[in-house]
């Protein structure tokens, strides 16, 4: 008996997961506005009601699959900005790390691509919330960079949001490209690596005291 809460925990756990599991399968060709909520309880064999126990409502659901495909970024991200440099052989390393993530995590980044200005709000903003935090966590790790000596705050939060914005903009590139397509994933490669380049470019002339 005194097991027996322990694997009522686990079951919940376990429906919980398997309906974010589904939603993420069903949302591949729909967006979360259109996804209802039968058809979600159909595909992992429940009640509508049991749906309830774990979510106030689809957009709750939406809430927690932004949290599960973009909360593996963050160690991405730390293990990026752990080098400390801004070389092209630490540039070249991040658009392989984002391809690769691309690669083994294509249904999470479809949903943050799709749903990042999507129709439902609460949504849009957990995806707003979690970008800010990525640009938070870039923000200080290049504030304890060399090259950022002499940078505001201000201005090191402008280049943080730079090189979010690079990295979501590379990841829908992959995530569109051709399947099996060499050629086209080059091309993301080489334009990925420039615009790095020249954001770094930009970064290494950029007066210390900040514009006047």
């Amino acid at each position: 008996m005194s097991h027996t809460p322990g694997i009522r925990q686990a079951q919940k756990q376990q429906t919980r997961q398997a309906l974010l599991d589904a939603g993420l399968r069903l949302l591949e060709q729909q967006n979360l506005s259109s996804l209802g909520l039968r058809e979600l309880t159909r595909e992992v064999g429940v009640s509508p009601a049991a749906f309830y126990r774990h979510f106030p409502d689809m957009a709750g659901l939406g809430v927690a699959l932004v949290g599960e495909a973009l909360g593996s970024l963050h160690a991405v991200v730390t293990a990026v900005l752990a080098d400390g440099s801004d070389s092209d052989e630490l540039i070249d390393r991040t658009v392989a790390i984002i391809a690769r993530y691309v690669d083994e995590h294509r249904p999470d980044v479809r949903f943050i691509a799709r749903e990042r200005h999507g129709g439902v709000r609460a949504v849009r903003e957990a995806i707003a919330a979690e970008l800010r935090r990525f640009a938070d966590e870039v923000a200080a790790g290049l504030a304890a960079q060399p090259a950022s000596a002499g940078w505001s705050r201000e201005d090191l939060r402008v280049l943080a949001e730079l090189y979010v914005d690079h990295m979501v903009m590379t990841a829908a590139a992959f995530l569109e490209a051709p399947a099996g397509d060499p050629a086209a994933h080059r091309r993301i490669v080489y334009a990925a690596t420039l615009r790095m380049r020249v954001i770094s470019l930009g970064r290494a002339h950029w007066p210390a005291a900040g514009p006047s």
